[in-house]
């Protein structure tokens, strides 16, 4: 997927979703859900930043 918007859009709202649609199953895809277990904020910080970087 390579709509920036669209991501950045699907970070906020569904952080996780937005991860592996940009890295795929592994390791950020497991931080980003361990962190959207204890709060919701730090997941889609994670999320932004992973969408965002080259």
């Amino acid at each position: 997927m390579d709509n920036k918007i669209v991501l950045i859009i699907l970070s906020i709202v569904l952080a996780p979703l937005a991860v592996f649609l940009q890295k795929g199953v592994g390791k950020d895809l497991l931080i980003n859900v361990v962190l959207c277990f204890f709060f919701y904020l730090p997941a889609v910080l994670h999320s932004l930043w992973l969408v965002t970087q080259k």
